[in-house]
């Protein structure tokens, strides 16, 4: 549909002088060609300008055959033509460049400087061809591939593509070619007779629209518009309701004040309606910047983010050419005022199909360095702010054109070309990766997608890194060669790394490799584990009583290397501040060099002292109290903390794989089952006093629940079966209350804690049933605890 680069006006210069230069035997045949040349009538001019070259041969016919298939887009007759051109004495410089043009798109010259090196030329003879430029692009070449998309491509012209779900709406003139001295009309043309069935340009059919739903045959999509010759570029937006089109309509306007003379300028123009799902267009609007009888407007693509539609016109104020404009649209009604895109984006050549995805604009272009004819081109995009342009390279481009490239939301990818190779005049080709395409969606404990910064490291398994990015919706893509396995680490401050080790495209058959990975928030410091040693007056030496919990603490630690050890170590009240001080001191030394016995190391242990600070109850200077209180207060508590090192990124331990990493209840539960023995509190015959060894258990429990706030304490009380069932229930009731009372007093939230009571129901052992001992009724008389998660 565009021609090739740099010799618009030049081919103005040629027909001036080949107006003039055919023989007198010739020109009956030349000037009817011109004319059809001059009505953008090329298919039938160009069967005039052979016949008049195989009654005189001439090297002015050549070169105007050779025109007019480069129009036409008929590179092998246009390469021929050329050929037949500069063999000519009077062919110039220009004429070269032209053929050396038509050389690269008909694939015949691979070795571009030995070309033109063949014809007595060098770089230095065309300034405007950059070699450089096009050697980086081929050296550059994409690791991707092209292929036909499946079911649409037909002999004719297929172009440009939108979708919705599983429809796919494009562009075609297809249908059978035909030969007709009627004239029609094309881009921008200035006829003043019109075909009502095909385009004499090429003598092919009209332009229309269709779908292709799934895996059904393709469907013509009716315009409800009157007088419509090509339409084209569909552009499907609002969840698939709405469509917007270019179209070419028929008009004239009156010349002359007895309107006896009639001239046409007829421009493309868009316009926008309802779809429905028979694909039938209703309610066409026309762009309220439509001029279709001074300028065009074509290829319209709103983008719903940001609220712009984008396209281009050649309307006054440009840069040259079509340029790319867009004006601020909300899909409905309303519409800003056209702001073109600047001189980074439009040249004084053609622009054409913009549209955009994630961080990037799309467009093609004839006047950006390429590889000859129109090039697809990208920029960075944020915010509405579009950036300097970059050539996509090959294989986005060829030498000849290359336009109409779209990305869709699933990722997938579309151009339109009418390169070497394909089946029609233009093609459309969907895009893939020779490398499998790796999607992998990383998000926080509520589903979300993280859409700040965290970093992604991929290792082939010879240690070469692999390039990752970011998608349009915050999703982790890299592109990764098939038949080698790789491996993934991603971390974010504050997280659990994730690594995996089973990446691998080895006979992987899909295009993608899809995963999802799940960032927790690491839970440092996270209390686990509890217990008490107690010690004689005076003393900080280690009491045989206490080594099964030293024991049990180190063998904890060494096997789980995420535990650090926290000692907080306690006096009494007698003796003086200052010696109490020291002397509990003296007692958190002597755990950690308990523990050292077992290769726990200092640096995971972290003591803290307050000698009387802190006492369990009520037994200060000068309180009479029994020994068994005091003896409460000689102590250290021991806490398990996980992950304690805030400044360190802890990967998520093999200990705890495959349980909820975003619920700290469920990673306790992981060890709870040997980390928390909590007590069942025995009583005496119909008693709810608390005995003394109680007390100390109790103690562990208040001091658990407080360092671990996501627990909930749950308390049942029971009784023997020895009274009645009603003074046993509320003997069960006080001894469940006498516990969690005393808790209470320990600094543990009530709301964190429920208690229940069963009197007789729930023995130990049936005494009513069998003959039981004192010490089978002493089993029956408890109270049990129990932890769970907090609702």
């Amino acid at each position: 549909m565009e021609i090739t680069k740099r010799y618009l006006k030049f081919l103005v210069v040629v027909f001036l002088i080949l107006y003039s230069a055919a023989t007198e035997a010739q020109r009956p045949l030349i000037r009817f060609a011109d004319k059809q040349f001059e009505l953008e009538n090329y298919a039938h001019a160009g069967q005039v300008y052979e016949e008049a070259y195989t009654k005189k041969e001439s090297y002015a016919t050549a070169r105007k055959l050779a025109i007019t298939y480069q129009v036409l887009r008929d590179y092998d007759k246009t390469f021929e033509w050329w050929g037949k051109t500069i063999a000519y004495n009077e062919s110039t410089k220009d004429d070269f460049y032209m053929y050396l043009i038509a050389a690269m798109q008909a694939g015949e010259a691979e070795d571009l400087n030995a070309f033109m090196i063949s014809g007595g030329f060098s770089t230095f003879d065309f300034p405007g061809f950059n070699l450089e430029t096009l050697e980086k692009l081929y050296s550059e070449r994409k690791n991707v591939k092209l292929v036909q998309a499946e079911g649409i491509n037909s002999s004719g012209s297929d172009f440009g593509t939108s979708k919705w779900e599983d429809k796919h709406y494009f562009s075609s003139d297809r249908g059978d070619l035909s030969s007709s001295k009627r004239k029609a009309i094309r881009l921008d043309a200035k006829n003043n007779i019109f075909s009502q069935e095909k385009s004499n340009f090429n003598e092919r059919e009209y332009y229309k629209l269709y779908v292709k739903d799934g895996k059904e045959e393709v469907k013509l999509l009716l315009s409800d518009l009157q007088g419509v010759q090509h339409v084209s570029d569909a552009h499907i937006y609002a969840n698939g309701t709405k469509i917007m089109y270019t179209a070419f309509i028929g008009q004239t306007k009156v010349k002359g004040s007895r309107k006896k003379s009639m001239d046409m300028n007829n421009y493309p123009g868009i316009f926008y309606g309802n779809l429905d799902t028979d694909g039938n267009i209703s309610d066409s609007k026309p762009f309220p910047h439509n001029n279709m009888l001074t300028y065009g407007v074509m290829n319209g693509f709103y983008d719903a983010e940001t609220k712009r539609l984008y396209f281009t016109s050649n309307m006054e104020g440009g840069f040259g050419g079509y340029d790319i404009y867009f004006v601020d649209y909300d899909g409905k009604e309303n519409f800003g005022s056209p702001i073109n895109l600047g001189s980074s984006i439009n040249t004084v050549e053609n622009e054409s199909h913009p549209s955009l995805m994630g961080d990037w604009f799309y467009f093609s272009s004839r006047g950006h360095d390429g590889l000859g004819g129109m090039d697809i081109f990208r920029a960075p995009h944020s915010n509405g702010v579009i950036g300097s342009p970059e050539n996509m390279g090959v294989p986005f481009n060829s030498p000849r054109d290359d336009f109409a490239y779209i990305e869709f939301a699933d990722g997938k990818r579309y151009l339109s070309s009418d390169r070497q190779g394909g089946i029609g005049l233009d093609d459309i080709y969907l895009i893939e990766d020779l490398h499998k395409r790796m999607i992998a969606r990383v998000i926080d404990c509520d589903g979300n997608i993280i859409a700040e910064e965290f970093n992604a490291d991929i290792k082939e398994k010879n240690g070469k890194i692999v390039a990752t990015k970011r998608g349009a919706t915050g999703e982790l893509l890299a592109d990764l060669e098939p038949g080698k396995e790789f491996g993934l680490v991603i971390s974010k401050k504050g997280y659990f790394s994730v690594t995996d080790r089973t990446l691998s495209t080895i006979n992987m058959k899909e295009e993608k490799l899809e995963r999802e990975y799940r960032l927790a928030a690491i839970p440092y410091q996270m209390p686990v584990y509890v217990d008490i040693v107690y010690y004689d007056l005076d003393r900080s030496k280690i009491r045989r009583d206490a080594e099964e919990a030293l024991n049990k603490i180190a063998e904890l630690m060494n096997r789980y290397s995420f535990l650090d050890l926290l000692v907080g170590s306690h006096t009494d009240s007698r003796a003086s501040n200052s010696y109490n001080q020291t002397l509990s001191q003296r007692r958190a030394d002597a755990v950690r060099e308990y523990l050292a016995n077992y290769n726990i190391g200092p640096e995971r242990i972290r003591l803290e002292w307050y000698g009387e600070e802190q006492l369990t109850n009520d037994c200060g200077n000068g309180v009479p109290c029994p020994e068994p209180a005091h003896q409460l207060n000689r102590r250290s508590e021991l806490v398990l903390e996980a992950f304690p090192d805030r400044d360190k990124q802890y990967e998520m331990p093999k200990e705890l794989m495959g349980k909820d990493i975003c619920d700290a209840s469920d990673l306790l539960e992981a060890m709870q089952a040997e980390l928390h023995n909590l007590p069942t509190i025995y009583f005496d015959f119909d008693k709810s006093t608390l005995r003394s060894v109680h007390r100390k258990e109790l103690e562990r429990t208040a001091i658990m629940l407080k360092r671990m706030s996501n627990l909930q304490l749950y308390i049942s009380g029971h009784t023997d079966q020895r009274g009645s069932e009603e003074y046993n229930k509320g003997l069960s009731e006080r001894r469940a209350a006498v516990v969690m009372d005393y808790l209470v007093n320990r600094g543990v939230e009530a709301a964190r804690m429920q208690y229940e009571w069963f009197g007789k129901t729930q023995p130990i052992n049936d005494c009513g049933a069998i003959p039981c001992t004192e010490a089978m009724h002493q089993l029956n008389r408890r109270t049990e605890l129990r932890l769970g998660g907090m609702k």
